[in-house]
């Protein structure tokens, strides 16, 4: 275990110091007597581990157990008597590094739980397991800006240990409180193991996943009946808001499929047998999620494509329309044009039957060219 800062964990805990005397034996951070002096220069009472849980718990035979506090429960479930489900949410650098310390977590995997965007990925270290997801929640009209994002990302990291599972947990969706609720109705899945908690956390996100899609297709049904209808209006801008984020989802949905694969076919020390055979099944319904999203996103391009073709269609209708009128101006014009320059050696204008003869003459020629215009589609 990395000697890094033996403050962490008070700073986690945010408990009174004479509790902390019990810990930090137990995880080998070194005398008392040194420990309790670092403490009383470095300790900051605001700053703690805890001030981003969401919810902890110590749980053992699938039941949730009271405990005193996190320190005992930690001490608890190292000592074989089940194992601690600790959930935080957006924490800062210095809580997960006062994690790491706690749980002797590796710095990289902690490195990576801190960004948002990371992306997903299986990791596997000589105590725990890290597993790293996006998230996706969509975004009603009422709760998205004009022009706005569709779909909202996320990402939830779980470590897994043989004591414990911590998700970190980055975004305002794909809240873990109602699943936590649900495992705890269900003690007999639970008392597989923090491997247990892996596989809900997993199953929840793609199953989000499926919601999205199917929203997203609805979505996508209203664009494709616009753009197609006889009189209907293209929306490129829409169309291509779309696209973006079609495009997004693909970005948070395929490098999922390799770690689930991972889980559900190679045998893993800290994965239960029975655990491993449910991953078969959440790795199913990310392929359904894939081949859709790349569905929407060819339908998309081909939507886009016709939309912009349409959009030069009607442009070049309303060319023709312009030009027509300006070839049917143009011929009287040209003859008034003609008949203005005054010229004395002009006979027609010298004749009573001039003025009409001049006018019906244009009128003629408007006309035909009128009905030609109108025949061919020009008008």
């Amino acid at each position: 275990m990395a000697r890094t800062n033996r403050t962490g964990l008070a700073r986690s805990l945010a408990l009174p110091r004479p509790q902390l005397r019990n810990v930090y034996p137990a995880l080998r951070y070194g005398p008392l007597d040194v420990l309790k002096q670092r403490l009383d220069d470095d300790v900051d009472p605001n700053l703690g581990l805890l001030d981003a849980a969401v919810d902890w718990g110590l749980y053992r035979a699938g039941r949730r157990v009271q405990s005193v506090d996190f320190q005992h429960a930690v001490q608890q479930a190292q000592s074989g008597e089940g194992f601690v489900w600790l959930g935080l949410h957006e924490p800062s650098s210095e809580q997960l590094e006062q994690l790491g310390e706690v749980f002797s977590l590796h710095p990289l995997a902690l490195e990576d739980s801190a960004s948002p965007r990371q992306r997903p990925k299986l990791e596997r270290h000589e105590n725990d397991m890290f597993l790293a997801m996006r998230t996706l929640a969509y975004l009603d009209s009422t709760d998205r800006e004009a022009g706005g994002d569709v779909v909202e990302t996320g990402a939830v990291m779980v470590f897994v240990g043989e004591y414990f599972v911590i998700t970190v947990r980055h975004g305002k969706h794909t809240a873990l409180a109602g699943l936590r609720r649900r495992m705890e109705d269900d003690p007999e899945q639970l008392a597989l193991g923090p491997s247990s908690v892996l596989h809900a956390v997993a199953d929840k996100v793609v199953d989000d996943y499926l919601a999205v899609v199917d929203a997203v297709q609805q979505d996508l049904e209203e664009i494709e009946s616009t753009v197609f209808a006889p009189r209907g209006s293209t929306d490129i801008e829409r169309i291509y808001q779309l696209k973006r984020d079609v495009i997004e989802m693909k970005r948070t949905v395929q490098p999922l499929a390799s770690p689930l694969r991972e889980l559900s076919e190679r045998p893993r020390r800290l994965i239960h047998a029975e655990i491993r055979e449910y991953f078969r099944d959440v790795s199913d319904h990310l392929a359904r999620v894939h081949e859709q999203v790349t569905g929407f996103d060819e339908l998309l391009t081909s939507i886009l494509q016709a939309g912009l073709a349409r959009v030069s269609i009607a442009e070049n209708e309303d060319m023709r329309k312009i030009s027509a009128w300006v070839a049917i101006a143009a011929v009287p014009t040209m003859i008034a044009g003609i008949y203005g320059m005054n010229f004395d050696t002009m006979p027609e204008l010298h004749q009573s039957w001039g003025y009409p003869a001049v006018l019906g003459l244009m009128a003629t020629i408007c006309a035909g060219l009128f009905r030609g215009f109108k025949r061919n589609g020009w008008l």
